[in-house]
């Protein structure tokens, strides 16, 4: 019988976190979960009324390694989005000082999870890719996404008792 490692759970990592954290309550940010670039746009269209967001997609991007040690990498992507006055590159500004000090905070808790999923035979990747989003893809709004990547090692011998 194979052992099989649990996969991350980054929406109820990131879920915690976001209801957790001092600066993200303190500023009011929800924590939602999206589907692909069209689940963004939707709940994007959320921001009259709760205008903070943490969003992860609840799909994760990867492949399987086959060579070497073989292993699944699975990549999870996080917004973070901020309303702020239309046009007013202050507030914008202004948001993404605070988007960016809310990825610092969230990424100290990631150190401490890299060690907890070590344990586990699952690795998160040292490098977190990171970008602002042009402020004219949804005006009024401060939008920076990052993108987590963890490696669970996989047993890929062939058993033959699985076959006919």
């Amino acid at each position: 019988m194979l052992n099989r490692t649990t996969e991350w759970n980054a929406k109820a990592f990131f879920r915690s976190l976001t209801e957790k954290n001092k600066l993200a309550k303190t500023k009011g940010f929800v924590y939602v979960e999206i589907s692909g670039l069209e689940g963004l746009e939707e709940a994007l269209g959320r921001m009259q009324s709760t205008p903070n967001f943490v969003f992860v997609q609840d799909n994760a991007a990867g492949y399987t390694e086959l060579e070497n040690s073989p292993h699944t990498r699975r990549v999870r992507t996080v917004f973070f989005a901020m309303r702020h006055k239309l046009g007013d590159m202050t507030a914008r500004e202004q948001c993404m000082l605070t988007i960016k000090e809310l990825h610092r905070q969230f990424c100290s808790r990631l150190l401490l999870e890299r060690t907890r999923l070590q344990e586990n035979m699952q690795y998160l990747d040292s490098r977190i890719h990171l970008q602002e989003v042009s402020r004219y893809l949804v005006p009024g709004t401060a939008i920076f996404m990052f993108e987590i990547a963890v490696d669970t090692y996989i047993d890929l011998s062939y058993n033959p008792d699985e076959w006919e």
